[in-house]
């Protein structure tokens, strides 16, 4: 690959624009930004600094420790960032922000959450007198505070709850979520290529988290085939993502989470029953009270897990079902995480085609994610054939009728049933299934009776001759190549 051209800042237009307005206000600012690990909140914030032309900061980055380890951390930031004062308790780390921000400093505490640690709760309190007296002053104010989590539930009991010290003291709240499809081609087209099936796979390894995106960059790999960039970056001794599921949460999760989680990445779209079953079989029926309160955490506290609902369902529906929420998770636990595992015992090259054949079979649930997700960015940018009204879904019920894509366009009157398949090849015997399958949807919801009715089929690639057998029975083919025109 070549290494002409610098690693740049990709994305993050909107989110840039409001920390700008933010920092152009010149007063005093408390401002929460959240969102998972890697995800870019440090670099966001390096981006907005740096066009602002603010060269007092302060950036800690907060141990999962006591008040000690807390306070020697604090001081070993100090002193990188040439700052001579010290702090010897986490009170007078909370006075130091205020005279910090006085002077003019933007400080951020990186991995906040971590206040929400018992031994560490004090801090808030002693925060909340400091940001009340800047508050009170806050035209005086030059400079503000800046907090990053990565665990949203506790972070929101730290500053959302009605009884937290910190409750209604922030100016602003930011949420990071993943880069859309149109950064991350950005990257590709400067330092790789925009093939679709280069897309997929890496979007189905590292969805919208642009640390990873650099990561196989630095390693030089981000345009290599999938057999090489899985070596370099998941089963070398000194391979950057190979520690990384454990490191980031895996490490807090032990029995029946893991074991869920496992399932879930081996079985996505799988329902509360499949899930208790399994539970059963493997603990025994007792387990069966505990299966809500292990998936509420995982989905609450730890955000890895969501439940959705097929499109136009009530939210109490029972008809939903489960899934890893992060691309990176789901591949690791269904494909990496063992094969990585067994580096030390087995010969890498077979490792590795194992991995890459597990990703393969991953690919085919990742791909009806991404149709979704190319449909509303190219709604959102007012180009493509299908404007939507709704946010793109599947469809099911307990008839067996599934329906990969829903799309609907309330304006024109035009609703669209998709098939997704990897394999190009197997289209053509989904088509059948596809209208059966939408009978039966527009039978159970009359009010869509009189529109127009699309049917698409959407695989990686399309040659002519399948684009004109699908064409001829009806069907708009569509390959991730067609969907990326215009991003």
């Amino acid at each position: 690959m070549s290494r002409s051209a610098p690693w740049s800042f990709y994305g993050r237009r909107s989110e840039l624009q409001q920390m700008q307005r933010i920092l152009e206000r010149r007063r005093w600012f408390f401002l929460q930004i959240s969102g998972r690990r890697r995800i870019g909140k440090t670099a966001l914030i390096q981006e907005a600094l740096r066009d602002a032309g603010i060269a007092k900061t302060l950036y800690v980055q907060i141990p999962d420790s006591d008040p000690a380890g807390v306070v020697a951390a604090c001081n070993g930031y100090l002193e990188t960032f040439g700052i001579d004062e010290r702090v010897t308790s986490l009170g007078a780390l909370a006075q130091l922000i205020g005279r910090l921000a006085t002077q003019g400093y933007v400080v951020a505490l990186d991995e906040f959450q971590y206040f929400h640690r018992k031994q560490l709760a004090d801090f808030c309190s002693l925060l909340q007198a400091e940001v009340d007296r800047l508050a009170a002053r806050a035209a005086d104010i030059p400079g503000g505070l800046i907090v990053l989590g990565s665990l949203h539930s506790e972070m929101t009991a730290l500053l959302e709850d009605r009884d937290a010290p910190l409750f209604n003291r922030t100016t602003d709240t930011l949420e990071l979520g993943h880069l859309d499809i149109a950064s991350i081609l950005d990257i590709l087209r400067v330092h790789a290529d925009d093939d679709p099936a280069r897309l997929l796979f890496l979007w189905n390894l590292f969805e919208g988290v642009p640390k990873f995106y650099r990561d196989a960059y630095e390693q030089g790999v981000l345009d290599a085939a999938r057999k090489p960039l899985l070596r370099r970056l998941f089963f070398s001794s000194s391979s950057p993502l190979r520690n990384e599921a454990d490191n980031w949460f895996l490490r807090e999760l032990r029995g029946r989470y893991d074991m869920i989680l496992q399932y879930l990445a081996k079985h996505p779209g799988c329902s509360n029953a499949d899930i208790e079953a399994v539970m059963a079989d493997l603990s025994g029926p007792g387990e069966l009270r505990q299966v809500g309160g292990y998936l509420k955490i995982l989905s609450e506290r730890y955000r890895m897990i969501e439940r959705r609902l097929p499109i136009f369902s009530p939210p109490r529906a029972r008809s939903g079902r489960y899934y890893i929420r992060d691309n990176f998770l789901r591949a690791w636990l269904s494909a990496l995480q063992r094969p990585v595992a067994a580096v030390a015992f087995r010969p890498v090259d077979a490792l590795v085609e194992q991995a890459d054949e597990r990703l393969s079979e991953v690919e085919g649930h990742a791909l009806e994610d991404l149709a979704g997700q190319l449909y509303e960015e190219r709604s959102r940018r007012g180009i493509g054939d299908f404007p939507l009204s709704q946010r793109i879904r599947g469809y099911w019920d307990r008839a067996d009728v599934e329906i990969d894509l829903v799309a609907v366009n309330e304006e024109e009157q035009r609703i669209r049933f998709g098939t997704c398949k990897r394999n190009p090849d197997r289209l053509p015997g989904t088509v059948d299934s596809l209208v059966r399958s939408a009978g039966r949807f527009l039978d159970a919801h009359g009010r869509f009776a009189g529109w127009r009715i699309d049917y698409v089929a959407i695989a990686p690639d399309i040659d002519p001759a399948l684009r004109v057998e699908l064409s001829a029975r009806g069907v708009i083919p569509q390959s991730l190549g067609d969907l990326l025109v215009g991003l």
